[in-house]
């Protein structure tokens, strides 16, 4: 997958919904490969506690991939904190990583999974 790609997945997602904050694609060692962050917004994590987030995604993505065989592999992950919603989806080695604002109602937020998902699986069969 070209750097292109990964800019177009970003791209893509983040125009599905404006209450989106964040897309990034996240290589296999935790590297932010590209992104799209809405403009009107300060980042909720500085420049190192991003790089510890995306490092942490890379791990745990290595470390769920021992349970592929037996439950299938992760669609998509979907994380309530108190100030953010995240999903995340994989794109065979990559992950992509999406943060949402937390007053988001629940059907948006399906919503933004059901979108993402055509996007994501489009881009698996490739």
């Amino acid at each position: 997958m070209a750097k292109k790609d990964h800019q177009a997945i970003c791209d893509s997602i983040a125009a599905i919904s404006p209450y989106i904050r964040f897309v990034g694609v996240i290589g296999k060692g935790g590297e932010l490969l590209a992104y799209r962050r809405r403009a009107d917004l300060e980042p909720l994590l500085n420049a190192k506690n991003t790089q510890h987030q995306f490092s942490q995604i890379a791990i745990k993505t290595d470390l769920e991939s021992f349970f592929d065989k037996n439950l299938g592999p992760i669609e998509f992950v979907w994380e309530e904190r108190k100030k953010v919603q995240t999903i995340s989806f994989a794109i065979k080695k990559f992950r992509v990583w999406i943060s949402i604002d937390k007053k988001v109602i629940r059907t948006e937020m399906l919503r933004i999974i059901d979108s993402c998902l055509l996007i994501v699986k489009k881009c698996t069969k490739g």
